[in-house]
This record gives structure tokens, C-alpha cells and sequence, in this order.
């Protein structure tokens, strides 16, 4: 249950790095589009990559040269869709789904039950983007993706800034923010190479017992 022999991590190691390759050299080759989630098909797209990558990590009975012709063939799906949705407005259409206007100085309610959402739901991501007054809200659209854009005439910066942040430059924001994942991946590195370690102990272990099992079993008289 805990270990199946050496084979199994071996081929773990190897296949998932060739996957990994070629998963990376396909979206370079396709470009930024590929993984841009503009509409729900891109979502799709991505989900069924990393499920596919998954897979051929995993699952022994999935060749990697099936697994990456897998992943080709998404990204190769998804590019064509991109491309006819852009020289098709049909397309586009019949793929993307149109904005629609959720709050325009008020709640919309027969939009809003026309999209399946509630007032509370609206009010929480207002919040998560800074506005506790509904009041300084203009507009809200859900977009083609899911998410909900808010429009207002008060400045995001102005929204924002607090008295420890006025003299906060972002390039300082990002080096602290740089630092503090440097400090996290240094205290979880012993973490994880101890959980290595002891993966690979108990492997070693049942691997001995099984040999010494093994060994008894032919010793004994028959």
C-alpha cells in the first residue's frame, strides 16, 4: 500500500519530468493565450491539461507518448477555437457568452436571477476588492469567465492607500513579497526532504521484509 518497488518511482521521476517538458515547450509554442481564462472554455482547457498531466504521472497504463499527444491535442484545440473565434464572429458567439450588467447604481434583480446570483454574493467580492460602500460602486458586470468586474469613479489607489502604505514603492512590496517566499521555501525544504526521507525508509523497509519473507518461505521443508 505504501510502496510497490523501486520501478514505480523511477518511472514517476522520469515520465513526469518528460511530461512536464513538453507540457511547458507546447505552451511557449502556443503562446500566453493558452492559458488565459477568458471564457469558460479556456477554464476547461486548463483543468483538462493539469488532469491530463495528472494522469500521465500516475497511471502506468497511459504511455507518455500517449500523454503528450493528449496534451498537444488540447492545446492544439483550444488554439483553433481561439483563432475561429477572432476571424468568426459566429464562432465567437456560439463559444463566449455576453457580459452581463448585474448593478448599475442599484442591484439589477431580474439580471441577477437571470445569472443565478445572489445580492450577498455581490456585496462579498465587492468587499474582497476593496469597496465597503456599495455606495461608491457604479456598475458590477459578470464577465464572459465568471468574474465579476466592479466599475467606479473613485480611484483604486485612493481606495487603497492607507497611512503604512503611502511610501511603500512597489519594488520594495515586491522584493519583501520575494523574501518572505524565500524564508517559507526555506523552513518547508527540511519538511519535505523528512517526508521524502521517510517514504523511502518505509520502502526500503517493506522492500526487506518482503525478501526476508520471501527467503523463509524457501527454506522451509516442503
Amino acid at each position: 500500500m505504501f510502496y510497490d518497488g523501486w520501478f514505480g518511482l523511477v518511472r514517476v521521476v522520469i515520465v513526469g519530468t518528460c511530461a512536464y517538458v513538453a507540457l511547458v515547450a507546447l505552451l511557449r509554442i502556443s503562446g500566453k493565450r493558452t492559458l488565459a481564462k477568458f471564457n469558460a472554455f479556456d477554464f476547461v482547457v486548463t483543468v483538462a491539461l493539469g488532469s491530463t498531466l495528472a494522469t500521465v504521472l500516475l497511471s502506468s497504463s497511459v504511455a507518455l507518448a500517449e500523454g503528450v499527444t493528449a496534451l498537444a491535442l488540447l492545446v492544439g484545440l483550444q488554439y483553433l477555437v481561439a483563432w475561429a473565434s477572432v476571424h468568426s464572429r459566429r464562432v465567437e458567439r456560439l463559444v463566449k457568452s455576453e457580459p452581463s450588467l448585474v448593478y448599475r447604481n442599484g442591484f439589477l434583480h431580474e439580471a441577477m436571477r437571470r445569472e443565478r446570483v445572489t445580492v450577498d454574493e455581490l456585496s462579498q467580492v465587492a468587499r474582497g476588492q476593496g469597496y465597503a460602500d456599495l455606495g461608491k460602486v457604479t456598475a458590477m458586470v459578470l464577465e464572459t469567465d465568471g468574474t465579476l468586474s466592479i466599475l467606479s469613479e473613485v480611484p483604486r489607489s485612493s481606495r487603497l492607500k492607507t497611512v503604512g502604505q503611502a511610501d511603500r514603492s512597489p519594488r520594495k512590496t515586491d522584493e519583501k513579497v520575494l523574501e518572505r517566499g524565500l524564508r517559507d521555501w526555506f523552513w518547508a525544504l527540511p519538511l519535505l526532504c523528512a517526508a521524502i526521507a521517510t517514504a523511502l525508509g518505509m520502502g526500503l523497509a517493506g522492500e526487506r521484509m518482503r525478501r526476508e519473507a520471501f527467503r523463509s518461505a524457501r527454506s522451509r521443508p516442503v
